[in-house]
C-alpha cells in the first residue's frame, strides 16, 4: 500500500511540474544514434535496430538480476529474515543490506521505462500512475514470486492479454486485470512457475526426509534426539 501510496504522489508531482509536459506527457522523444554511432533506425525497416536493442538491454538485465541473486550477496537477500542472520554473513546492518539491494533493482527499473520511451517515442501520465505499479505486482504474481522466470512469463502474460482485449473488451480490461489478481491469490499463489516447479520440490523435498530417516545424510542433534 505504501508503494501504490508513494506511486501517486509521484503522479501528481509530474502532473504538476512544467518538465514533464502535464496531462500531454513528453511528445516527440528522439531516438538519435545509439553511443552516438548507431542509427537507430534503418531505411525499410525502421524497428530493426532498436528491437535488438532492447533486447539486448533486456539480456543484460536479466543476466544481471540472475547474477545477483547467485551471489553471496543475494543469497543472503534472499534468505534474510532479519538482522540477527544478516549481520554475522555480510557484515552489513539490515537497513544497509536492503539498501544495496534496493538501489540496482531502482536502475533497472529505470532503465526500462527509459527504453519503453525510445521504443513508443512518448511517455505519458499512465507510465508513473498507481494502477502501472500494481500491474508490476500482478505480473510478479501470475509468473511466480521469488523465481527468476516468474517474473518474465508474468509481464508476457499480461501483456500479451492486455494488447488481445484492449480492442475487443475495452475498459473491461481493468477488470479482468482484477479477476486474475484475485484468482492467483486465491488459488495459485506460487505463480505459473512456482506451480510449475511444484512437483519436483516435492519430491526432492521426500527424498531428502526418506535419506535423513535412513542415515544417509547427516541431521542436526535436535532432530536425532526428536528420533
Amino acid at each position: 500500500m505504501i508503494t501504490l501510496a508513494l506511486a501517486q504522489m509521484v503522479y501528481f508531482f509530474c502532473l504538476q511540474a512544467p518538465f514533464t509536459g502535464g496531462e500531454d506527457g513528453l511528445q516527440g522523444v528522439p531516438r538519435g544514434k545509439l553511443f552516438g554511432l548507431l542509427e537507430s533506425r534503418c531505411a525499410g525497416q525502421p524497428e530493426y535496430v532498436i528491437y535488438y536493442v532492447v533486447l539486448a538491454v533486456f539480456l543484460a538485465g536479466f543476466g544481471l538480476i540472475y547474477r545477483i541473486v547467485h551471489s553471496p550477496f543475494g543469497q543472503v537477500l534472499e534468505g534474510d529474515p532479519g538482522e540477527r542472520t544478516a549481520r554475522p554473513v555480510s557484515g552489513l546492518r539490515r537497513g544497509s543490506l536492503q539498501a544495496a539491494g534496493f538501489h540496482p533493482l531502482a536502475a533497472l527499473a529505470g532503465l526500462a521505462g527509459a527504453t519503453k520511451t525510445l521504443v513508443l517515442g512518448f511517455a505519458t501520465l499512465t507510465d508513473v500512475h498507481w494502477q502501472t505499479s500494481g500491474e508490476v505486482v500482478l505480473m510478479n504474481l501470475v509468473g511466480g514470486v521469488g523465481t527468476i522466470l516468474g517474473p518474465v512469463i508474468g509481464a508476457s502474460v499480461i501483456v500479451a492479454l492486455q494488447n488481445e482485449l484492449a480492442d475487443k473488451v475495452g475498459p473491461w480490461v481493468t477488470v479482468i486485470m482484477g479477476v486474475i489478481f484475485v484468482v492467483t491469490v486465491l488459488l495459485f499463489r506460487r505463480g505459473i512457475v512456482g506451480e510449475a516447479r511444484r512437483p519436483a520440490q516435492v519430491s526432492l523435498t521426500a527424498e531428502k526426509v526418506q535419506a535423513a530417516a535412513c542415515g544417509k545424510i547427516r541431521t542436526f542433534p535436535a532432530y536425532r534426539e526428536a528420533r
